[in-house]
């Protein structure tokens, strides 16, 4: 993932909040707090390409699971 997608990511508001859940989970198994850059580095590592597939689809050529469904149900009717 570039340099790039990674500051976006960081300025997103929703990618932020899955990066402090993460670190909230991963602080407690530490059983300490491991800091926000900590848990950033190790979601955006993790989790980040999961996230972006799902939410934010349009950037790789995708459409939202969700969409897809809606979309054969309105077919099949």
């Amino acid at each position: 993932m570039s340099l790039d997608y990674k500051e976006k990511l960081l300025k997103n508001k929703k990618a932020v909040e899955e990066i402090n859940r993460h670190r909230w989970i991963e602080s407690e198994k530490a059983g300490h707090d491991i800091g926000f850059e900590t848990a950033s580095l190790d979601w955006l590592e993790r989790f980040s390409k999961a996230w972006m597939d799902y939410h934010m689809p349009q950037k790789n050529g995708q459409t939202k699971p969700a969409a897809n469904k809606a979309k054969s149900r309105l077919k099949s009717k």
